[in-house]
């Protein structure tokens, strides 16, 4: 008699194609921070790499499953779509498109309300108010300091985005404390990261040139979307994977 093979889990099977797509993301990324320092020769690193480290990245979202919940996968998959888009309008010199930081900012816009949709999707919005309030505190502070160097037309819309952010963050911190799971908390750190790397965007553009700039920046950033597509993938429990 001949034993049947199980045939692996999704679980398994994402795992193995979750390895080779990390050390590819990684290679991108180290890419795309060589070229945005680099000469005119090789400038075109940066614009290569940088979409395509965010394209990984929503290749990871799709390829994790078990997923928390497909409603939540899709939110944080379309989270993702915007944030490239982003990435290409931010990169965009203003001979070709004179609005591009605009259009960035409403694309990563787009992108912070996809996610509040998915951490919102099982934990109830405002569940824990002194979270949104530290949070809001720490975003105003940094909105007064930049205040100044904000021309008079993107002081709205840097508001609005500044609100969309806080609110993305501050939720994915509660969602953690919420359901205390290991998805959750890679979510919040997710969550963090994002605040941390736009506002140290914000304040090398409106504020002061930072030193390294992009290291920190995409540093933080590539983190935080890697955080937050991991955070699509549920725990599975021995007895669970057996049945799949």
């Amino acid at each position: 008699m001949t034993a049947s093979v199980p045939a692996p889990s999704p679980a398994a099977s994402g795992l193995r194609t979750q390895t080779p797509l990390a050390l590819l993301t990684a290679i991108c990324a180290c890419l795309a921070l060589y070229g945005s320092g680099a000469q005119d020769a090789t400038i075109w690193l940066h614009y290569l790499f940088k979409p395509l480290t965010t394209l990984l990245i929503l290749a990871l979202a799709w390829n994790n499953r078990p997923a928390v919940s497909a409603r939540y996968r899709s939110a944080v998959m379309l989270g993702i779509a915007f944030s490239l888009a982003g990435d290409i309008f931010l990169m965009l010199p203003r001979t070709v498109l004179a609005a591009g930081f605009l259009f960035g900012l409403g694309s990563f816009l787009c992108a912070h309300l996809c996610f509040l949709r998915a951490f919102c999707s099982d934990s109830p919005l405002f569940a824990k108010p002194l979270i949104f309030l530290v949070i809001g505190v720490l975003g105003a502070l940094n909105l007064f300091v930049l205040w100044p160097g904000l021309s008079s037309g993107l002081r709205l819309p840097v508001a609005a985005y500044v609100i969309c952010l806080l609110s993305m963050t501050a939720q994915s911190i509660t969602r953690h404390q919420i359901l205390q799971t290991p998805a959750s908390r890679t979510a919040a750190i997710g969550g963090l990261l994002f605040m941390l790397s736009d506002t140290l965007l914000a304040y090398n553009r409106f504020y002061t040139p930072l030193p390294y700039s992009a290291v920190f920046i995409l540093g933080t950033y590539y983190p935080a979307l890697w955080c937050i597509a991991s955070s699509v993938k549920a725990a599975v429990r021995a007895g669970q994977a057996a049945q799949r």
